[in-house]
Formats: structure tokens, sequence, C-alpha cells
């Protein structure tokens, strides 16, 4: 044979086994020498069946055999005693690789219980320290040793250098030389299972997360109005999980694991989870109730909460970082989840079902690739132990709807009318307005509200006494009539009892003389500070006299004008019968409501009825009292919240005594009627008496009295007479003393 010709040899196993991972083929020394007599050294090639190899010479293989190893075999598709034709192989110019993208599996098929987690940066190193020089094509499969792991890798892609002084050689374009600066990508192959990728040198397609689908838009999806809790939403649950995993490992941070939607009800807690599962490119999502997981069995609602975790834990141990997003959407979740050791049923169920949830959010095992959405309109009542960082950390308010969130909540509302020509342009025109007149509506209000102002189009377009007359389609068109009378049916539940209220002045307000006009000014002006003063995000005024002086009276009417959002009124009567746990319960759930809207104002009447005060035996409740002490000087706790309390007694000496009095800011006399022009004005305007008359009937009342009390005695001394028009001061005198005042 002359030196570097060509050989024909018979295709043998490797001599040792620990040859199968340099992936190079063998020859004998005698053949080596014949395929490079006069080598310098260095990396030797030589074309295998016309497929370039890295060649070393070995002492074990036989004289006319080359030594193979099984991928390689399988690749070239060789079987054992096969003859092949072996030549020294010279790379081309344009032989060299710029990038080489592999397929990464584990050797060996049987799946591991154990996930094995390969840093794609040092499998780079040690991938280019093993096989530089090493000619790469497409389909090419080797094996390699890494870190005690064995690895197969799949030529995926290469791409050529391209030197601009070499030759276009189109039968190297799927091949090439891997060299020192040949980038190197790796992306773990199809349906391999045990090993997870990460680092900087995992292909681009599968380090970034697109967990967002690309044609999503909340709007579309029937949300409004939430603009700013959906920016929450996705910086702290969803931003992380876009980066590759090597970066947020590089961070030291973690993926967040759960969060917690609270707020009034009817404001899109539900409709927002439920939804948000449609935007993610993850799992279909799982939605729960509360109530559904509790079981009658021992130990069944603990397994109902390892079965919602179970498709995650599986796909978790199978794929790693790689795994698709599982999202749980529980619903009603105080129901399962009070504070453990707040309930009183003997069977600890309560407190198994929190701690089986603790372990599975944030235990020895924790999951990467869940995101626990839990919803509450009683965020008080979940154990302080799952709302702490790790758990369900993000917590987000999801609160009544602004201006701008009532139009669009409006406009979702009305949009297949729009589309289907069914609103009047004036309707389309004033959107704003109604949502003007729409203050403290939650979503599912608003959405009532076009139902309401519907049912009035359908009714027009109808004969009730006829029904089997033909239906005015044609005319079935909302107007704005139609929405300003289904303003008057739906009422907020956070709203203003405006009717409610204005039935403790039905008679009017007299301003009687300076001295009141002062009073009623000083209430506009304390109104007003709170509208419009970012210094003084609580305000309380206490309104104290004897009774019948009109405090509720001048107390509702300033909630009424006040055109705040959110009005509310405490008093005794709609505690009768309540205990004082109860009563404190009711008192605190008002002032949380409160906080919940950008101007409120809180009217507690009679405070001594309200804290049971008696003359004698146990004088009043101090549970009630410490409540109220407590809450009158609890500021708003969100930035721009601000709150208005007026209180109203009969007894401001009790308060004075029991501290009440030094809670309000302010404290106002509300006096008595004593002089007789006072009298005279109220009998003149309230009563429509003459001037005459009402002076001389003023004259004679030589106590002070009530305004109420005042206008009580006008109206009984007219009963019994023909003309009720006239009083009569004979009359008048004889009522004034059969109710105790001469």
């Amino acid at each position: 044979m002359k030196s570097g010709s060509s050989l024909e040899l018979g295709v043998d196993n490797l001599p040792s086994n620990r040859l199968a991972f340099t992936n190079r083929v063998y020859v004998s020394p005698n053949a080596f020498v014949v395929l490079f007599t006069g080598s310098k050294g260095g990396i030797s090639l030589v074309n295998v069946d016309s497929r370039p190899y890295v060649v070393e010479k070995s002492p074990g293989v036989e004289d006319g055999k080359v030594s193979l190893n099984g991928l390689q075999r399988r690749f070239l598709q060789l079987s054992l005693g096969t003859v092949v034709s072996v030549k020294p192989f010279v790379p081309p110019p344009n032989f060299s690789l710029a990038t080489l993208e592999l397929t990464v599996a584990l050797l060996s098929k049987k799946l591991s219980s154990k996930q094995r987690e390969i840093d794609t940066d040092r499998l780079a190193n040690d991938f280019l320290t093993n096989f530089e020089g090493h000619p790469m094509e497409v389909g090419r499969t080797l094996a390699m040793d890494f870190e005690g792991v064995k690895l197969e890798f799949l030529v995926k892609t290469v791409g050529n250098a391209n030197l601009e002084d070499g030759p276009n050689l189109q039968q190297y374009a799927n091949m090439g030389q891997l060299l020192a600066p040949t980038v190197i990508t790796f992306t773990k192959a199809e349906g391999a299972k045990g090993i997870v990728l990460d680092g900087s040198h995992v292909t681009n397609n599968e380090s970034v997360n697109n967990i967002f689908l690309n044609d999503f838009d909340f709007e579309k999806l029937g949300i409004g109005g939430l603009d700013s809790e959906f920016n929450q939403i996705f910086r702290r649950a969803f931003a992380s999980r876009i980066w590759p995993s090597n970066i947020i490992r590089q961070m030291g941070i973690m993926h967040v694991r759960g969060m917690l939607l609270h707020g009034p009800p009817g404001c899109g807690k539900t409709l927002i989870a439920r939804q948000i599962g449609k935007a993610l490119n993850a799992r279909d999502p799982k939605i729960v109730n509360g109530p559904e997981i509790l079981n009658k069995f021992v130990g069944g609602s603990e397994e109902k909460i390892r079965e919602l975790f179970a498709e995650a834990e599986k796909e978790q141990l199978e794929a790693g970082d790689q795994s698709m997003l599982h999202i749980i959407i529980m619903d009603e979740m105080d129901a399962i989840c009070k504070q453990r050791g707040s309930v009183k049923d003997g069977t600890g169920v309560s407190d198994s079902v929190v701690n089986q949830l603790l372990s599975k959010i944030d235990g020895v095992d924790s999951l990467n690739n869940i995101l626990l959405i839990g919803m509450t309109n009683r965020k008080d009542m979940i154990d302080d132990a799952l709302l702490r960082p790790g758990r369900l950390e993000v917590h987000v308010e999801i609160g009544l709807p602004d201006l701008k969130g009532r139009v669009q909540i409006l406009g979702i509302h009305t949009k297949n009318m729009k589309e289907n020509n069914r609103l009047t342009p004036e309707v389309i025109d004033r959107l704003p307005e109604i949502a003007q007149n729409c203050k403290n509506f939650s979503g599912a209000e608003i959405e009532g509200l076009v139902k309401a102002a519907s049912s009035y189009a359908l009714t027009r377009c109808l004969d009730v006494n006829d029904l089997s007359k033909k239906l005015d389609t044609e005319n079935l068109i909302l107007r704005y009539s139609d929405f300003e009378l289904a303003l008057q049916d739906v009422e907020p539940k956070f709203g203003a009892k405006s009717q409610e209220l204005k039935a403790f002045y039905r008679n009017g307000i007299v301003v009687y003389d300076d001295s009141f006009e002062s009073i009623m000014g000083t209430m506009d002006r304390v109104v007003e500070q709170v509208r419009s003063s970012t210094k003084t995000p609580l305000l309380s005024v206490l309104l104290k006299g004897s009774p019948n002086t009109g405090k509720t009276a001048i107390g509702a009417k300033v909630a009424v004008e006040s055109g705040f959002p959110f009005v509310r009124m405490i008093s005794a009567d709609e505690m009768i019968g309540h205990s004082d746990m109860s009563k404190c319960q009711t008192i605190h759930r008002a002032f949380l409501d409160s906080y919940k809207s950008p101007l409120s104002l809180i009217f507690i009447d009679d405070i001594e009825r309200i804290i049971d005060y008696v003359p004698i035996g146990p004088r009043f409740s101090n549970t009630v009292l410490q409540t109220l002490l407590i809450l009158l000087k609890k500021v708003p706790p969100d930035e721009g919240r601000r709150l208005l309390v007026i209180g109203t007694t009969s007894c401001p000496q009790l308060l004075g005594d029991l501290g009440l009095t030094q809670a309000f800011g302010i404290s106002h006399d509300i006096p008595a009627l004593e002089l007789p022009e006072q009298i005279s004005e109220v009998l003149h305007v309230a009563a429509g008496m003459q001037e005459r008359e009402s002076m001389e009937i003023a004259k004679s009342i030589t106590h002070p009295i009530g305004i109420k009390q005042l206008l009580m005695v006008v109206e009984m001394s007219r009963q019994g007479k023909k003309n009720t028009e006239r009083i009569y001061i004979e009359d008048f005198l004889e009522c004034l003393q059969t109710v105790g005042i001469s």
C-alpha cells in the first residue's frame, strides 16, 4: 500500500467500553501509519464511508479493522463485519462551524425518579473540551459523560462560518468542524425525561417563556376598570416567569406561587381568576370552590388538596423549570382556610386542610410550576401563615371601579347592543354621564343596571295586556330615559341610603337665627375639608345636646348633601337583639367598607343607645365602647381614601366620662330653643303660622324646648279642628302642658 492511500477495513466493536464516550473511530497502529505517514500530530480526520470522523490508533484494534461505537454504527447504518472505505480527510476552508445546536437526552432511557439539572454553561465548556476539532453533521448522535450523568446528543442544526476566501461547497452544507469560537446551544430532546436544562446556552425559544398568549385583550375577555390591578398582578406574579430560568436563578429569587384577590362582592374577583387562565399559555386552570374541598370522611379533605397539585408535581418531576404553569383557582377561600384554632368543631378538619395547603405551596418539596389564586370577601378570616411571602404573598384588592372603569364596564355590557343598533345615539354619547351617576357601583351592579334599563325597553315594546300580539322588535332600542329609571331600581350596596336619611328631616331644616346658620356653615366647611384636603384623611364631628334638638336631622342632611359616594348610618335600631360581639362586627364592617371608597361618611346616631347606656345597673357595654374608641381614631389605611364621621348624643357628660368626646376631633353643641324670636321663626316657617300668632305663642313658652318637640305640639294642637291652618293659643298651651312643658 502507498502512504496516504485509502484502506478497505471491516467494521468492528471498540476495544474498550471507556472509548465509547470519545466519539472517535479507532484503527490499528499499522493502519494509522499507512493513512498518515509523515503526520506531525494534532487531530487526524478520516472519511468513513464518506463521512468525516476523528481517528486515533489503538493497539487493541486488529489490522484490517475499524472500530466504531454503537451510535456511530447506527448513524452510518453499518453492521459488524461490513467492509468500508477509510481514507484521510482534509477540511476545506468553509468547514468551520459558527453555530451548533444540539438536543440533549439521557443516554439511558430508563426513567429515574431524580430530576437532574444540567448547567448548560459548564456543559458547553466540557463539550468543547472533549470534541473540539470533531466534524459535526446534522442527525449525528454523540455520547458524553458529564459530571457523572451519561448524556446523548443529537446534532440539530449547524451554521457554517462561510469564509469569504473559501469555496462554497454544497456537500458540506449540513456539517462542519467544531472549533473554539463555535457558539454552542442546547435544547431538551422531545420527550426526554429526567433532565432540566439551565443556563445561558439553552436555545432561545426554550429559555424564554411565552406565558401570555399573543392575541389576548382583557377588555375582550369582558373585564373592565381594573387596569392598575392587572398591572400589579402582572408585575408580581408573571414578570419573573417570562425571563429564562437561569437569569432568575442568578437573581436569587423564586417565582410567586400564590396570590389572593380580595374586596367587596361583585367587583370581579371570580371573573378575573376565571378569565386570566384564557390569557395564559398554561395548563387549563383547575377551578374549585372552597366548600367543595370539605369531605365527611377522615382525611378526605386533605386528599382533595393533594389531588389539586398531583399533575403539577408529576410535570415538575419530568420537565423541571420547563414545565408549563399549573393554575389552581380557589373561590371562597375563607370557607376552608380560617385561622387555625378558631373553629371549635372537634374534628380539626379545618386546621388539617390549612396545614396540607401550606405544605404543598411552600413545603419541603414545594413546587415552582404552580400559581394558586385565592379569592375571598373576608381576608381577615384567612390564616396568617397563608398570607406571608412564599405562599399567598401577592394581595390584590379588587375594589369598586372609578369613573374610567365604570365607563369601560358600561361599554362592555352594551357592546352587543351598540353593534346591533339597539342603543340610541344619545345613550352612546352620554355613557360617561351614566357612569358618573353610578358612584360606588360594583361591576356586578353596573351589569344589573344595564339589565334593569333593558327591562324597561323590553316592556315598552310588548303589550302586557295581550301577550299574543306580535313583538315590536324594530323599536326595541334602549333610551337614555331607560337608564334614568334603572338608576332608581338599582341601589349600590356601598352607596348612600338617601331615602332613609331624608326621612329624618322630611319637614325641612329651619335656620332660626345666626347661631344655627353658624352651625350649618361649620358642617359645610368640615365636609369640604374632607373632600379637598390631603392632610386630614380622617375627620370626626360630635353633635351633642338635649333630646329633640334636631341633631339627627342635621347629621342626616349633611350626609345626603355631602355628595360622598359612600354614606353609611349606624343606629341602635338595626342592632336590636344583637350581642355585644355582633354589634362590634356590624360597626367594624361599616368602617371597613368605608375604607374602600375614596370619599366616605359614617353617621353614628344616638351613641349612648349603641353602647347600651342605662343610668343604673351595668351602665354600658365596654366591648362596644372600646370598638368605637379604636375605629374613631383609625385613619383609612389606603392612600387617597378619606372618611368623615358624624356622631350624635343626648348624654354629652356621659360620653365625656367615657372618653368618647375626646375621640372626636370636633364637638358642637346643638342648643334647644330658648328665645321667643327663635321659637317664633320655627313656628312661622315650619308650621306656617302668622308672625303675630307665632310670637304670642313663643312668649308663652318659658322653658327651653327642642325643635322636634315644638313641631310635635303644633301638630297636636291642630287635631280635632275644622280649620287646621289656624292654631289657637289656648289649645297650644293646653297641649304644651299635656307633654309636660309649661
